[in-house]
């Protein structure tokens, strides 16, 4: 079959070549790449491809034997440095690269607007169309901005595709999407998780990075299956309910030679100057974000997801490191700007923009930033000078919370300021509590053995951690395995210990996930004002001798509030007194030792009324029996 190559035809107007150069152009996929078209009634394949500084550029793949001298593209006149050409007869599936002549000598490069890539470790970039899947989730998205609202429960289940569940009996094979998303659906139902992040499945090379090194900003990972089995992965989700967010790195990319880096020659997605263009921590280019073409690039990836694969929301991975030139640099390591500081305004140029068309294009989806610094404003509006997050990961709860959880609770006392602190700014911003796959990995240990104690001890603690961020005002979020207290470190390379469910005390903590997320949907006091500060009012933040604080959730009106209290000490607390908001009867409707949960089931009355006895500030209290390293909810019956 003789593959002919045409340049009379192009995907591109003068007004998109304006937008890309003015870096606006938020829909590049739309062009760049490989397309499926007609030239004159005779069917082939499009390619186009931004190389500037290139000599010459040609497609190379299955269909001409790799042979650099086949298929030559040419360079548009318009000062693009797009190069395009159309190519007949070429086939579905069918592998290719740019073979890319410069200065420098010869490389051949991964197609960096592909839809679809080889499996690891081949690299080449496959042809592919996305107009086959039909979509059945028009229900979901209809409702879903209800879903993800700031006033929805929201409880994510992060997990990682290639190790939540393995075959082991096939050689230890990874699920397929399909595989995967009829297994997790169910198990996300049965645990009542509201939505799934899925840690990187843009196409990336080496499987340790567990997906954070890309070189696919518009491929999902053919590890587990095609672009069409992604989208159906989706949509079973959306079918059971569930909504899913893909965790998106823009902050940095692979330096494999297949990949951004040095691209046509020269660096053209990253900086030249190694002291903004590499990163010292991971290895890795960072993005020109000054460029106009790379923030192009990179929003249309985030906007491709979000059209294509239905996604409901974007966690961006590591801001802190792009909003920072000195991050993770010494003295002498990096470039200030003119003035002295140490801001990458075009970073922030790039998230506003981000945040900006996002939002405008799908107004209800939602964009997380992992963030973990004081920078201000990241979940506030642009236009009131914000970065315009929906969302930012509260990585300073986190590290206080677990320090704190770590000590032995006789010490507490003298620690009960990382109990307390983030009380103080929850507001601050829109915020969402994680406990990441980041806290059980390189030597940091499972949760479940940060704990401290013997090992009923350490379930109790870990018991009374999880009712804690169920309390709290903000979004959920959990790493697999921790939903059952897994005693070893998260490992990529296998699956899940599936098999501790055998045991009570593990069950006891997959049924106290289930109970709290259940609790966190069914009572609008724990979610409805997670980032408005009418839900919160203190009881006591200040017996830090019994290790107690004690609180109040509030739904708003019609509302029922619930008051949370919380032992962190191993002493059991009888007839603890507690200050009321109303008097009244009150109900135990939740207390993090029930035996349900694997605890000693030392609960209170079903009904306990207050009295007319000052206390906290109240006029009317009335006493709880206090497990030890426990928490309990109650709420008014009337």
């Amino acid at each position: 079959m003789k593959h002919e190559i045409f340049y009379d035809v192009t995907l591109f107007t003068e007004f998109d070549i304006y937008l890309f150069k003015e870096g606006t152009h938020v829909k590049l996929y739309n062009h760049f790449g490989s397309h499926f078209m007609q030239r004159d009634g005779v069917k082939g394949v499009y390619f186009a491809v931004w190389a500037p500084n290139a000599n010459g550029v040609s497609v190379i793949g299955d269909f001409n034997y790799y042979d650099a001298l086949s298929h030559p593209l040419k360079l548009r006149e318009d000062g693009s440095g797009i190069w395009e050409g159309f190519i007949t007869d070429i086939e579905q599936g069918l592998t290719y690269k740019y073979h890319i002549s410069s200065h420098t000598g010869s490389t051949q490069k991964a197609d960096p607007y592909a839809f679809y890539a080889e499996v690891a470790p081949s690299s080449a970039s496959r042809i592919w169309s996305l107009d086959g899947y039909k979509w059945d989730d028009k229900q979901w998205m209809r409702s879903r901005h209800k879903n993800n609202s700031h006033t929805a429960a929201i409880s994510i289940y992060e997990m990682h595709l290639g190790s939540w569940k393995r075959k082991v009996e096939e050689n230890n094979r990874f699920l397929t999407y399909i595989e995967a998303a009829n297994e997790l659906a169910v198990y996300l139902k049965e645990m009542n998780f509201t939505h799934v992040e899925l840690l990187p499945i843009t196409e990336y090379p080496f499987e340790g990075s567990w997906g954070y090194q890309v070189t696919g900003y518009f491929a999902p990972t053919s590890r587990y299956g095609t672009p069409d089995e992604f989208m159906a992965f989706v949509d079973i989700m959306h079918n059971n309910g569930i909504g899913v967010i893909l965790d998106w790195v823009p902050s940095h990319f692979v330096t494999d030679g297949h990949g951004l880096m040095n691209f046509d020659g020269t660096c053209l997605y990253e900086h030249e100057d190694p002291r903004k263009g590499f990163h010292p921590e991971w290895g890795s280019a960072i993005f020109n974000y000054d460029r106009n073409e790379v923030r192009a690039f990179l929003i249309s990836s985030a906007m491709f997801w979000l059209e294509f694969y239905h996604l409901d929301g974007i966690r961006v991975d590591a801001v802190a490191s792009m909003l920072y030139l000195d991050y993770a640099r010494k003295e002498g390591e990096w470039v200030p700007n003119e003035d002295g500081s140490n801001i990458n305004r075009g970073a922030v140029t790039f998230l506003k923009q981000l945040n900006t068309t996002t939002y405008g294009a799908f107004n209800d989806i939602m964009m997380f930033a992992e963030e973990s610094t004081n920078y201000s404003m990241v979940s506030r509006p642009v236009d009131v000078g914000g970065l315009g997050f929906g969302y930012k990961w509260n990585m300073g709860w986190m590290h206080d919370i677990l320090k704190y959880m770590k000590i032995d609770p006789l010490f507490r006392q003298h620690h009960h300021h990382h109990l307390t602190f983030s009380f103080v700014y929850m507001y601050n911003e829109n915020y969402l509590l994680p406990l990441s796959h980041d806290e059980v990995v390189h030597m940091k240990g499972s949760l479940i053995n940060k704990m401290p104690g013997s090992n009923d001890k350490k379930f109790a603690n870990l018991r009374a951690l999880y009712a804690l961020m169920f309390a709290h005002p903000g979004k959920k979020l959990l790493f697999m395995g921790a939903e059952f207290a897994q005693f070893a470190e998260w490992n990529f390379q296998q699956s899940l210990d599936w098999h501790l469910l055998e045991y009570k005390e593990h069950r006891g903590i997959n049924n106290i996930l289930k109970t709290l997320n259940r609790l966190y949907i069914d009572l609008p006091a724990l979610h409805k004002n997670d980032v408005q500060s009418s839900g919160f009012e203190w009881i006591d933040e200040n017996d830090y001798t019994a290790n107690v604080i004690s609180f109040v959730r509030k739904g708003g009106r019609g509302v029922k509030s619930l008051l949370i209290i919380c032992n962190f000490s191993d002493k059991e607390h009888t007839s603890y007194r507690i200050g009321v908001p109303n008097k009244g009867e009150y109900i135990e409707v939740f207390n993090s030792d029930d035996e349900s949960f694997g605890g000693e089931g030392r609960v209170n009355a079903k009904s306990m009324t207050s009295e007319t006895k000052i206390c906290h500030g109240r006029k009317n209290s009335l006493q709880v029996t206090l497990p030890p390293l426990s928490v309990v909810y109650l709420q008014k019956a009337k």
